[in-house]
């Protein structure tokens, strides 16, 4: 676990890049492959944001999500979303309580009152559920009643979602969409990872332990180094453009990405440089990082869609 000395020394840069590889080792005890998913949620987790994650069943979200929590030493909590879920099953509720022969009002925590929440199958909750988290996604805080409780720092909500079976969902709305920074797509493994992962998990049950790396100051500190990696103005010039674009091509874009989707990318392409050891932020950062970012904020137009196309097709298109 870091000491002051080491939150002083994660400033040097190879010191950095050798923190996060072990990071990632470590998550390879648990998880096999899904690289660029793992780097993406700590991509978001640096920029202090938000992270959908879209996969279908028994790809391993869950597992990944709480392993990345050990290593970092973060309260973890598990929200599994259905249709009679109530805000006050997220947020909590006043109980009476006794205290000295009188009856008083007691706050009882509910599971957003932790670090890292994954908010499994978030479209399975209704939206009157779904908001509940809005304040706590954008403010890091929670109301009940006049009363209001700050969360816990760091703090990021983790959001799956089944891309299929959507008998029974309430899709998401856009001003909720918009809150989180990424949407990551979680695919099948390699032939060669699956076959790992049979071996591992089909032999004598062994449960394997993963050390915590970083504390909570060291997650803190780390964000806010990721806002002080240099970029250049042409650099950030190109990441507006990109935005600009999806707003005026109205041949594939009914409505394009807001204000917020241009910090994003910026941040996302600082933290990218960050995990990857490098002092600066590069043209091929923001050409990566384009994909997440703006993948769940755009709205296609009917012609787009009736040719067939994806969002990350249009995005494809926008960096020609």
């Amino acid at each position: 676990m870091a000491n002051a000395k080491d939150l002083e020394s994660v400033k040097n840069i190879e010191k950095l890049k050798e923190t996060f590889n072990n990071i990632k080792s470590e998550i390879g005890k648990i998880i096999v492959g899904q690289e660029e998913v793992i780097e993406q949620i700590l991509i978001a987790i640096l920029c202090d944001s938000n992270a959908l994650l879209e996969s279908y069943p028994g790809l391993g979200k869950t597992t990944l999500i709480k392993t990345i929590s050990q290593i970092m030493d973060l309260g973890f909590s598990r929200i599994q979303n259905t249709p009679d879920l109530m805000p006050s099953d997220i947020i909590g509720t006043y109980l009476i309580d006794e205290d000295k022969g009188k009856k008083v009002f007691r706050f009882q925590k509910g599971p957003i009152f932790a670090n890292t929440i994954l908010a499994d199958e978030i479209n399975r909750a209704t939206p009157k559920t779904q908001s509940a988290l809005l304040e706590a996604m954008q403010e890091k805080q929670v109301t009940v009643g006049n009363q209001t409780f700050e969360l816990d720092k760091p703090f990021f909500v983790l959001a799956t979602q089944n891309p299929i079976d959507m008998e029974g969902t309430y899709p998401l709305p856009e001003a909720q969409v918009d809150r989180f920074l990424l949407k990551i797509l979680v695919n099948y493994p390699t032939f060669e990872d699956e076959f790992e992962v049979m071996n591992r998990f089909t032999k004598t049950h062994v449960k394997t332990e993963v050390k915590t790396l970083l504390s909570k100051d060291s997650v803190l500190l780390l964000q806010n180094l990721t806002r002080q990696v240099p970029i250049a103005d042409d650099i950030k010039k190109k990441a507006l453009k990109i935005v600009h674009k999806t707003r005026s091509n109205k041949d594939l874009i009914e409505y394009g990405a807001s204000p917020r989707a241009s910090i994003g990318l910026i941040l996302a392409a600082k933290a990218k440089a960050l995990v990857n050891g490098r002092k600066f932020v590069s043209e091929k950062d923001i050409e990566e990082m384009a994909f997440p970012v703006l993948r769940h904020r755009l709205i296609l137009s009917f012609k787009a869609e009736r040719d067939g196309k994806t969002a990350d097709d249009v995005i494809r298109e926008l960096l020609k």
